[in-house]
Order: structure tokens, then sequence, then C-alpha cells
């Protein structure tokens, strides 16, 4: 492995005691594969949460104008170990970014017990012209960056001809909150007071405590149960784990808080209808026994959506003030892919990549 300054003068094929001519041009196309480890990645993104929230909305916006390609994501599943999946989110992106890729991303929410994160991904680069993979990066941070960058987004676009939120209230205090958490304090947020619940007192704990050693810590309270988190926030932040509805009552939500629907598999369909729905993909969030999917199926249409996050960003639809305001992002593809391009480009600007030489070897078609 080396580093290397730029990419344009790596080669991955031997040199010949004899010249080849038809090998030249197949010589240049190849570009060179990299590997970006988390370490890079996080100092890469540390400090461009405004930046990142602005490239995921333009993301969103070349997404709903068709300059992109976004599958359905695929889930792969274990008999052996039912909590557990590998979920491949393939995707290409045009524009400025004109980049292939898959992220691969493993949710074991049995690590957690074990003091080890429960999601880690990478992220597949593939060079638009020729195919070629040209980096793989660790992804699990750019993951949560796009997903907080999302919910950011979210948060101002959603609030901005409501009241403002004052009071916000995490429902499930690992990791993904942390960075929802930093996003919203980097992109203008303050808060009055904030609130946590989590059905592992550790857990909420450790996130008191971390959020104690913030900058700007308004005053935390430990929330012993689910209603009194709900009712006392005006922005709820839902990032759990859960796999099936577990938040069944709308009177709750009487209050009329705009919720960042993140894990989206925590409300009941009665809380979905009671809601102005706002969502990023109407194809994809509709699956895979979401709140917004198993409402669809209690209903047998999708008449409960008010628009996407694009919707209400190019101003084609309006958000009432008197019922609650749901956010719920199946989060696609294409933002991991335009963030890790972001990060793979910032790299290879600073001349930081790490090259693996010959990392493909059988370039000639007949040896």
């Amino acid at each position: 492995m080396t580093t290397s300054p730029s990419c344009a003068k790596e080669s991955a094929m031997p040199h010949s005691a004899m010249p080849q001519p038809s090998t030249t041009p197949l010589q240049a196309a190849v570009p060179p594969f990299a590997v970006i480890p988390g370490a890079q990645v996080q100092h890469t993104l540390q400090g461009q949460e405004r930046e990142i929230v602005d490239l995921v909305e333009a993301t969103y916006r070349l997404h709903a104008a068709g300059d992109s390609v976004n599958p359905p994501s695929y889930f792969l599943r274990f008999p052996d170990r039912p909590t557990a999946r590998i979920i491949a989110l393939p995707a290409s992106i045009g524009g400025q970014v004109r980049v292939d890729g898959l992220k691969w991303i493993s949710s074991f929410p049995d690590n957690v017990p074990s003091g080890i994160p429960r999601a880690s991904a990478v992220l597949i680069l593939n060079d638009h012209d020729t195919g070629y993979p040209l980096a793989c990066l660790e992804s699990s941070i750019i993951s949560a960056s796009r997903t907080a960058a999302m919910a950011a987004s979210a948060a101002d676009w959603l609030s901005r001809h409501r009241r403002r939120p004052t009071r916000v209230g995490f429902f499930g205090t690992g990791l993904i909150a942390r960075y929802i958490h930093t996003f919203l304090t980097a992109t203008g947020w303050s808060f009055d007071q904030i609130g946590i619940h989590d059905v592992s007192p550790d857990h909420a704990a450790g996130f008191h405590s971390y959020l104690e050693h913030t900058d700007t810590a308004p005053p935390i309270t430990t929330h012993d149960s689910p209603e009194q988190l709900i009712r006392s926030s005006d922005l709820v932040v839902f990032a759990t784990v859960a796999g099936r509805p577990h938040v069944t009552d709308p009177a709750w939500f009487d209050h009329n808080p705009l919720v960042l629907h993140v894990s989206l598999r925590d409300l009941a369909p009665d809380i979905v209808l009671a809601s102005a729905n706002i969502i990023d993909d109407v194809d994809h969030c509709l699956k895979a026994d979401t709140s917004p999917h198993l409402t669809e199926q209690l209903t047998g249409n999708r008449d409960f959506l008010t628009g996407t996050l694009d919707d209400v960003m190019a101003g084609r639809v309006a958000l009432p003030e008197d019922r609650p305001v749901v956010f719920s992002p199946f989060g696609l593809g294409v933002l991991d892919l335009a963030v890790g391009k972001h990060v793979y480009d910032e790299v290879a600007r600073a001349g930081h990549l790490h090259v693996i030489e010959d990392f493909f070897h059988e370039l000639r078609r007949y040896g």
C-alpha cells in the first residue's frame, strides 16, 4: 500500500520489454484503487456539517429531477440470526458528482451488549466512465453523517412556516442520536431543554454524560417513560432499533410536535394517520414494514402522505400547524454516494489517498 498525491499517474498494468501500443489507452483508463479508513473519513467530515447538509439537499433535488438511479435496497436476512440483517444499497448519481456505487451495511443489534456498535459498513465507489471500483471507504461514519444531515435539513425546512421547536427529545440514545445532535447544533439550532429516553438506562446515562460535555448544553432530563419524553418535546427524534411500532397513542402528540422518525418503525399507523407525513422517496419508504408501509397496508392507499422533502423545499406542499408533522426518511443510497464521493475528492485533493498498487491485475484480454 502506498500513499499517493495523485490518482492520474498510478498504473495497474505491468511494463513489458516490448512495446504494447494496444494496451496504452486501457492502461490510462483504469483508475487506481484506494482504501479510505474511518479515521480519514471522520477527519474529512469533521466541522463540515453545514456543507454536508447542503450536499444532501442538492442530492435530494437531483434525485427528484431524475438524475439518479436508486434501485430498491436488498435485505440479506438470516434464519439463525433473526434480528440481524445486511443491506445492499446500489445507486448512481449524475450532476457534478457522476459516480456509481454500493453501500453494504450490516445491522447486528446483538453487538450492543458486547460493547461494539450495532452497525458497520463499507462504501464502494465505481468510476463513472469505466465502471471500475476506484475506492472502498469505511462507511458507518458516512452513513451516520448523511442520516444526521437529512434529519437536520428536515428539521429546518419543516419548521420554516411553523413554530420553531425549542425543546428537543431523543428517543434512542446511540450513535445516530449523537450525530443528529451534532448536526443540529452545528447548523444553528439551540434548545431551551433536552429530553432523553432509552430502554437501556446505561445508554441513556451515557448520552446524558455526552450532552453535559458539549459547549452549550441546556438543562437535560432523562425521562422514565416514552409518554413523558414526547409530551415534553416539540421536536422528537426517534433513533431506535425498533423492528415494529411501539408508540401507539396519538394523544401523546396532541401538542403537534415535529417528529424526525429516523428509525422508521416506531409509530403505529394510528399516529401516522393523525399526522402530516413527509418522506424522502415514496416507493422506497413504503416497504419493509416501515410505519408508513404498515399504514398503507391498513388503509389500502397512500392518501395519508403529504409529500416528499423535495416537495417541501420546492414549495409544492404546505404543512399544517394543527397536526403533528412526521418526517420518515428511508435513507437513499444516492446520499451515501454523494457524501462518499465528497470524502474521496477531499482526501485525493490533500494527496492522502492510500492506493493499493496493482489491485486490478488481469487487464490484457489475451494475456
